[in-house]
């Protein structure tokens, strides 16, 4: 192999190495990043205390007791989590500043060593006398000139050197105060992650105990999951003649073929598909507080782990008679008696659908225009779990979309 490709080909390593290198420091989450993380996860926890202590006055089956506990879990940990890596920045952000101290301290005791120099010098030669001699010596007008010049540069270097001194005592102060609250901030969070830390032992000996429970009447607790599963299938399978059907009377009306998969659109329609489209990731959530318990697609059982679950949309939870609230403006397609999770709104924007599980009070009727925040009924209790559960679907046509996608921070 030639030196020109054997150079080649380590310049391409070297740029390799550095493009990574400078990725990964480019994706090192700040200090705010960190602080905005926790403290939503702080909000998180408190919104699961919250709402298990309102759980533990209603009688609950164990199952779901134990996936509280461990949405619980899971919330404490990463919170443990990100209090570590605030730590560890607050660690080199101190090691930082500590080297920086050092660097102001040898950088000022040069101005001083410097300044005191030169004040001594200065000294020696202070007397006006000295300095209108130093003028009159001079061999030629440009030359008195020059020392005339020489002087009041040398005034004005000594100026700026004082006031260098300053900006580096200032400075140093200012980094020792930012080095004593980074250490009490650091010392903060070790002690709350101690806390924390204590705190997610005893939920996980909780969790132990349950589990055990549970795990002695396995079969009885898999077939009401299963059985919960079938139903939620058939809900499935409902909603997909439902909006074929609107799909079918859309084309009919519009004198196209009623086999055609998507909506026939207007021009007012097809306007506002497109703005629900491209508000993707910026949503409203349903709900003004709560949490998502349940999340879009299959997913395995926390405590029984050869069961599947499958959920076309997300569960959030929430205190009961919570106002649920249209994400985006559209018109109400349909309002469906659902079994056990009382009523559910079909809200169309073009050819998106929003759909609200376990509404009761409903507001609307069908044909209604709703507009964004437009309040549309209020959260009810699940009958299987007990609790204030919203499921949230959206949809374009009969495609099922993932609402994590659509609302902003679900």
């Amino acid at each position: 192999m030639s030196s020109n490709k054997v150079r080649y080909i380590l310049i391409l390593i070297v740029g390799l190495l550095l493009g990574g290198f400078q990725t990964a420091h480019a994706q090192k989450p700040t200090r705010k990043q960190l602080e905005e993380r926790r403290a939503s996860l702080i909000a998180e926890m408190k919104q699961l205390t919250r709402l298990r202590e309102s759980n533990k006055k209603k009688e609950i089956s164990l199952l779901t007791q134990v996936e509280d506990l461990d949405q619980q879990i899971k919330v404490r940990s990463d919170i443990i989590k990100v209090t570590n890596r605030q730590a560890n920045l607050l660690t080199q952000e101190i090691n930082e500043n500590l080297n920086k101290m050092e660097n102001l301290r040898d950088e000022l005791k040069d101005l001083k060593d410097d300044y005191a120099l030169m004040i001594q010098k200065s000294y020696k030669s202070k007397s006006g006398q000295s300095k209108i001699m130093f003028l009159l010596s001079s061999e030629s007008f440009k030359q008195a000139y020059k020392r005339m010049q020489y002087m009041k540069q040398y005034t004005n270097y000594r100026k700026k050197q004082g006031e260098q001194i300053k900006e580096r005592a200032a400075l140093l102060q200012q980094v020792n105060t930012a080095l004593i609250q980074q250490k009490k901030d650091k010392e903060t969070l070790i002690a709350e992650n101690r806390i924390a830390k204590k705190k997610l032992d005893k939920e996980k000996e909780s969790q132990d105990a349950l589990v055990a429970e549970i795990r002695k009447k396995s079969n009885v607790y898999a077939a009401q999951i299963k059985k919960k599963q079938q139903q939620t299938d058939a809900i499935d399978k409902q909603i997909d003649k439902i909006i074929a059907d609107a799909i079918a009377a859309s084309n009919v009306k519009a004198g196209k073929s009623k086999t055609n998969k998507g909506f026939a659109l207007t021009p007012e329609e097809a306007s506002l598909a497109s703005n629900f489209a491209s508000n993707k990731g910026r949503l409203i959530w349903p709900v003004e507080r709560g949490r998502v318990s349940r999340r879009f697609g299959t997913s395995r059982h926390p405590t029984l782990p050869n069961i599947t679950l499958k959920n076309s949309g997300v569960d959030i939870e929430t205190a009961p008679n919570e106002t649920v609230r249209a994400v985006f403006k559209g018109e109400v397609l349909r309002i469906q008696n659902v079994s056990g999770s009382n009523l559910a709104v079909y809200v169309r924007h073009g050819d998106y659908i929003t759909i609200y599980f376990n509404v009761k009070k409903v507001s609307v009727k069908v044909g209604d225009k709703v507009d964004f925040k437009q309040s549309i009924g209020e959260v009810g209790v699940n009958a299987f779990s007990g609790k204030a559960i919203l499921k949230f679907r959206v949809q374009k046509n009969k495609t099922k979309l993932n609402p994590s996608n659509w609302v902003k921070g679900l």
